[in-house]
Order: structure tokens, then sequence, then C-alpha cells
């Protein structure tokens, strides 16, 4: 196509979706997470396709997310994993589901839809069992019941929680305490309320090592978009996102020469090089130059030379047969995402978000 664009692939999305399915019980329903533009990709189109492969429920991680996919004609229930009490009007008017996670978010959340003359509005209980990022205690519940007696603006829809280390086999034990903590706590409340909220607790790693952990819905993320956290998983699993690229111009250069700015990489010997149309500003860090980042022309790893400029970057080409205009992979489909990302001491989810909205998204349908 000949520039530089982000391929997204629905049939890799139905691929990891249907995968993710296998491994659940009949009855338990997935949500799927499409925060953060649909991890870099595009949230509108992945959350519209889930909804037509059948996803129960879609998670995002602010109000204004969920507003985007309403905007977009998605129908499906929307959880938003980090509400802010400034954004409880986006909340209701796009009839999305808040996550309550603690007691002055809770209380303003009943008093803003006691407000608007909401009754049963759905919502969400959220609580730590180790991950000490967000969430009520367990000691909470009595506080929770008590304030529950005194309104009808609610309903609890679901009871959930998050893991820590689902994907880490030495942080096994934890990991089965968190499980255990959530399913008495979660226990508690089920005896004491009139409605039966759904439970789910586990992520992408869980539903992978702890099917016993599946409660009555499982979330997944990273593992929709193609990763499995293990290098096993990642085989099973299919990249949505391919960010590609193209080699706007190539040099011969002479030993001595210098590439890019402050010189930082000089020529032992006649060598060819590629200048590529993406940078910083696109989402590949600086960390990357230097030899450290590659990119993949014709199957071949082609090291990024001197420092990644705002725009550009520019790769050693010796011993590739290519020619300007030739694709260029960054990662996605035939280059891993994870392996890129480890040479700078990061992570897939990194690398995946970080991709600029600037760069053109190309949906493969």
């Amino acid at each position: 196509m000949g520039v530089t664009r982000l391929e997204i692939d629905l049939n890799a999305l139905r691929h990891n979706y249907t995968y993710l399915r296998s491994k659940l019980r009949s009855e338990v329903k997935m949500m799927g997470v499409v925060k953060a533009f649909g991890y870099g990709s595009d949230a509108c189109e992945v959350a519209l396709y889930l909804e037509k492969l059948g996803v129960d429920y879609l998670a995002v991680a602010y109000a204004s997310e969920g507003k985007v996919l309403r905007d977009a004609g998605v129908q499906t229930p929307i959880l938003v994993l980090h509400p802010q009490p400034d954004n409880f009007n986006i909340i209701i008017k796009n009839c999305l589901e808040p996550s309550l996670y603690s007691p002055r978010v809770f209380k303003e959340f009943i008093a803003f839809a006691k407000a608007q003359k909401q009754k049963n509005y759905p919502v969400h209980l959220k609580f730590n069992t180790g991950l000490n990022r967000l969430g009520f205690w367990e000691n909470d519940t009595d506080w929770i019941l008590k304030h529950l007696k005194e309104t009808d603006s609610i309903t609890i829809t679901s009871i959930f929680s998050h893991l820590a280390a689902s994907e880490d086999h030495e942080e096994r034990t934890f990991t089965l305490h968190q499980i255990t903590n959530f399913t008495k706590t979660a226990t508690q409340l089920l005896d004491a309320l009139e409605e039966t909220p759904f439970l789910h607790q586990s992520n992408t790693s869980a539903i992978i090592n702890y099917p016993e952990a599946q409660f009555d819905m499982v979330r997944t993320g990273i593992g929709l978009y193609g990763y499995g956290n293990v290098v096993e998983e990642d085989q099973n699993l299919q990249p949505v996102a391919t960010l590609k690229s193209v080699i706007s111009q190539i040099h011969m250069i002479e030993p001595g020469e210098s590439v890019g700015y402050n010189r930082a990489y000089k020529a032992t010997h006649y060598e060819k090089t590629a200048t590529i149309p993406i940078g910083h500003a696109d989402g590949i860090p600086r960390a990357y130059g230097n030899g450290v980042g590659y990119v993949t022309i014709q199957d071949k790893k082609a090291p990024i030379i001197g420092n990644v400029c705002m725009d550009m970057l520019m790769v050693n080409i010796t011993g590739i047969d290519c020619k300007e205009g030739d694709d260029v992979i960054i990662f996605g489909q035939g280059a891993s995402a994870v392996e890129l990302a480890a040479t700078i001491n990061s992570i897939s989810y990194e690398l995946l978000t970080s991709v600029s909205q600037r760069v053109k998204r190309v949906v493969l349908r």
C-alpha cells in the first residue's frame, strides 16, 4: 500500500475469540476488553465484530471510551473499569455500567443516580484480593449491604476482582489465595443480596491456567489480540494488529560515514541502509535505536541503526534483497511483538498500545 499503516485482521480476532471460548464451560460468559483503542487497534471495529461473534459483555477503562463505542452503534453491555465521578453523567447518558470500587465512589454514584431519578441502575462491585490497585476490601461487605438497603437507585449486576500474576507459575500459591479470597467474599454478598449478580475474576492467563476459576464470566483482553503471555499459547493465537511501513529510500554508505542524529551510527564497511517513515511519534521509542530493535524485511531482521527520529528510522539492509517501495513489518503477523518488546525489557501490551493515532488503520475483513 506504500504507507505506514496498522492492519487489523478480523479473521485473526475471530480465531482468538473461538480459541478462548473453547477453553470455557458452555454456560460461562465472556467479556471482551476493548480499552485503550482496542489495545492500540481500533476499539469500534473490534467491539462491533465481537458483538457479531456473540460476546456477552465489553469492558473499557474510562467512560469516554464507552461513549465512543455507543456512538459507533455498539449495543452490548459495557463495563467501565475505572469510572470517575466527573464522568457519571457520561455513564448514565450512554447506558454504561460503572465498577464501584470504594466507599467514596459507591456513595457518589448512588447520589448521582438518585438525582437523575434512576432505579435499579446496573453497577458492578470490585474487590481487591491482592493486586492492590482498585477495589473494596473483604471487610467492607457489611458496609456495602447496609448502604444497599437504603437505596433503590442501583442494582448489583456483578461482583468481580482481578488477578495479579495468573501468568506466573511461580506465583500459583498467591493466585489460588486470591481465588479463595474472592470466592469467600462473593459468597458472603450473594447470601445477603436479593439479586443474583454474576461473578468474574479470570483474565486471559487465568482462562488458560486456572479453569477452576471461571465462575460465571471471564474477561479477556490481550488474548483476543493474539498474545497469551507465554510462548506456547502465542502459537495458538494470531496477532490481530500488524504494524507495517515501507522503504522510502535506500542509501549506499562507505566505511566511516554516519547515519542519523548525533552521528550515533558509523559504518564499519560498505553498507546499505533503508529509511522507513515511522518514528517515535508513531510509537517506536528511541530505546529501539542503535541496534537494539529491528524491523522485518523479506522475512529477514534489519537492525535499527542510529537514533530513532520523530518521523523516521533507518535500518541496515546489507545482505537483504529489497528495493524502495517494499513493505516493512514492525510487528504482528510474521514478526512477534513479544520478541520486539523484550529487546527493550518491555511487554507486548506496551508496544501494541503505543501505536499513534496518526498511523492509518486498515481493517481486513
